[in-house]
């Protein structure tokens, strides 16, 4: 797990970094080019979309964020990946009024959907903005690891309420605006014409863990990231994790 190219914060990063980085390299044999055309949809500060570059993409990231696409564009630079790093002011609903529809051979979909109306839509544009075959890499918030935290912490009605609350909300201050199961996000996928490949469990435990003891205990860190890693598969640990990443290809239409 040991990789100089994954992101920064990598307890909440790694195993999507690592999924992602393979997704690519499998595009990348299909069809035989060395460099690939990503978008990132609301990548904000370029936590993937800098790192992809490193490996010699091409990324476009699309943000509502004067400020975000500022700061993506200063940590390109101090990458040496200003060349590969292109910033697009706009959001997924009105998507093809800043880039090409059809035109990626991967799409990034981070933390995008909790915050949209219309999920549905927002999905599918963004399916709609990959090339056939091309790979779509979805992340999107929890709702077992909501529910979870909040007992945790003591905060068992906002608990009960995140589970019955049709969007997966504690209450007036929880900052998503929605959040997904397993089944729901996968469903998702399918219906926005996505062959899912795989899913993943992510921050499992790494939300729940107090962070002394990450940081004081010897090889604490990489003992949690193999943790991690060893269960974001198992889909017994997908219904308490933080979030849920789903891996798949746009699926070819039908013939006939």
């Amino acid at each position: 797990m040991s990789d100089p190219m994954r992101p920064r914060a990598s307890l909440r990063t790694a195993v999507v970094w690592e999924v992602l980085k393979d997704g690519l390299d499998r595009r990348v044999k299909a069809t035989g080019r060395d460099a690939l055309d990503v978008l990132d949809t609301g990548g904000g500060t370029g936590n993937f979309a800098v790192p992809v570059a490193r490996l010699g993409h091409r990324v476009t990231v699309v943000d509502p964020s004067p400020n975000a696409l500022f700061a993506l564009e200063r940590r390109a630079a101090e990458a040496g990946v200003a060349e590969r790093v292109r910033g697009v002011q706009g959001d997924v609903h009105g998507l093809f009024d800043v880039v090409e529809r059809g035109g990626y051979d991967a799409v990034l979909c981070h933390g995008v959907l909790e915050y949209l109306d219309d999920p549905t839509e927002g999905l599918r544009n963004a399916v709609d903005a990959l090339r056939p075959c091309g790979t779509l890499s979805l992340l999107a918030a929890g709702l077992g690891g909501a529910v979870l935290a909040r007992a945790l912490a003591g905060h068992f009605t906002e608990a009960r309420k995140a589970l019955t609350d049709p969007a997966g909300r504690w209450g007036e201050g929880d900052p998503a605006g929605r959040r997904f199961t397993a089944d729901q996000l996968t469903e998702l996928a399918r219906a926005a014409g996505v062959e899912v490949g795989s899913v993943h469990g992510v921050r499992v435990f790494a939300d729940l863990v107090p962070g002394v003891l990450v940081d004081t205990e010897p090889g604490a860190q990489e003992a949690l990231l193999k943790l991690e890693a060893a269960v974001a598969e198992l889909p017994a640990f997908h219904s308490v994790a933080t979030q849920l990443h789903v891996l798949g290809e746009k699926r070819q239409p039908d013939v006939g």
